[in-house]
């Protein structure tokens, strides 16, 4: 089990202040996200600091920007990073990780497996593990009890409620196909 990632630790704490009360919640899904997507595709070094990078921002919009139609100042956070740490050559994968990780379907034939890794992980955390994509139900379990809820999904719940109320024709923007 991922129970240590530095660079992810690292960006969630540089936007800690951002995240506010948030900031344990949102930490414990970044950390079962990356769990499950390593569990469906594991790899190399490079790989997990790429999956490291994607789960820290895939969703830091929300906070960083304040807003749930957080795709695309996530991105823009992933870009800027990449670009201070030297691995500007990575913006391909980590950009497409955190673009594709809301989409209902599976990702296009010649998308890096690590993409369609990443998508499935997010809904295994954000379906509460209804949808597990053949990982065994104990593994999801094991990963859910290192790394608990910490009110994240109820925080999900009360940002989706507040975005349907003022804007009840476009409630999920970052649910685009």
């Amino acid at each position: 089990m991922l129970t240590a990632l530095p660079t992810l630790d690292a960006v969630l704490d540089a936007h800690a202040s951002a995240l506010g009360g948030d900031a344990l919640g949102y930490r414990h899904h970044a950390y079962r996200v990356a769990n499950f997507s390593w569990l469906l595709a594991p790899g190399d070094a490079d790989a997990r600091e790429k999956l490291s990078i994607a789960v820290a921002f895939h969703d830091l919009g929300i906070w960083t920007a304040g807003t749930f139609d957080y795709l695309p100042p996530s991105r823009v956070l992933a870009r800027e990073y990449l670009h201070q740490a030297g691995k500007a050559g990575w913006m391909v994968d980590v950009d497409a990780m955190i673009e594709c990780h809301h989409k209902f379907m599976r990702t296009p034939a010649g998308t890096s497996p690590a993409v369609e890794a990443f998508r499935r992980a997010d809904w295994i955390d954000v379906s509460l593990g209804v949808r597990r994509f053949g990982l065994a139900r104990r593994a999801v379990r094991d990963v859910m009890a290192a790394f608990p809820d910490a009110g994240f999904h109820r925080r999900l719940a009360e940002l989706t409620l507040a975005r349907l109320r003022h804007h009840p024709l476009d409630p999920l923007p970052m649910m685009r196909w």
